[in-house]
């Protein structure tokens, strides 16, 4: 089931807006304070008002059907390749979670909506890892995946370290995160952090793959989004 959040008439007002700042600026930025501007996909979105600042609080919708998945409010019309995407997030455990909940929450990347197979790239933080006691959930604390067929249970038994890493983050407070995506590589930086946590040089759906972006959230996870910005080059 696709999960929308308005009327497939202003998705396509929306539409040609879109491109045509991301065609002459190269830029796209919203507040994230507006769910009209996005496209809902297995999420609910709800306009906030969250740690004195507009936000958009991001939930799964509906059963949970497994790790890493195509869980994520999309822009309609943006095609991104090639750039830089930043946005704040706080990550925290809804009451209702399973005990192997994290927080889960990041962004969604060549997200293949215009397609309709909703393949995509993503990077998320574990933030209730990054504290931890546990020195193994402590280097689980960043996560790459590629949907479908690349959730973190793949990667973690087949490549062991090598698609997730430590990042200081705490669970319930506004963290910034960066990608920087220039073909097949892709560079994820977390905080205020002048190197990257997580490097990943061969991006599972290709250099070639383009698409949107999204807000990502995962199993029991209470996310909050805000200054989403995507400039492309």
């Amino acid at each position: 089931m696709k999960w929308v959040g308005r009327t497939a008439y202003l998705a396509l007002l929306l539409v040609p807006l879109i491109e045509l700042v991301f065609a002459e600026e190269r830029t796209v930025t919203l507040p994230l304070n507006d769910v009209s501007q996005l496209e809902l996909h297995y999420v609910t979105a709800t306009p906030v008002r969250y740690r004195d600042s507009e936000a958009l609080e991001v939930r799964l919708a509906g059963p949970y059907r497994g790790p890493d998945l195509d869980t994520f409010a999309y822009i309609p019309g943006l095609d991104f390749h090639d750039g830089t995407i930043e946005v704040d997030v706080a990550g925290s455990l809804l009451p209702s979670s399973l005990s192997g909940a994290r927080g889960f929450i990041g962004i969604a990347f060549r997200i293949d909506a215009a397609g309709g197979s909703f393949s995509s790239e993503g990077f998320y933080i574990r933030p209730t890892n990054a504290r931890a006691d546990d020195q193994v959930r402590r280097n689980h604390s960043t996560q790459y995946f590629s949907y479908p067929g690349y959730d973190f249970d793949r990667l973690r038994r087949e490549d062991p370290g090598e698609y997730e890493s430590y990042a200081d983050v705490v669970a319930d407070e506004w963290t910034h995160l960066r990608i920087e995506v220039g073909g097949a590589t892709a560079q994820f930086y977390v905080g205020t952090a002048s190197q990257p946590a997580l490097i990943v040089h061969d991006l599972k759906r290709g250099a070639e793959a383009h698409g949107s972006v999204g807000l990502w959230v995962d199993n029991g996870t209470d996310g909050h989004f805000r200054n989403l910005t995507v400039h492309a080059r």
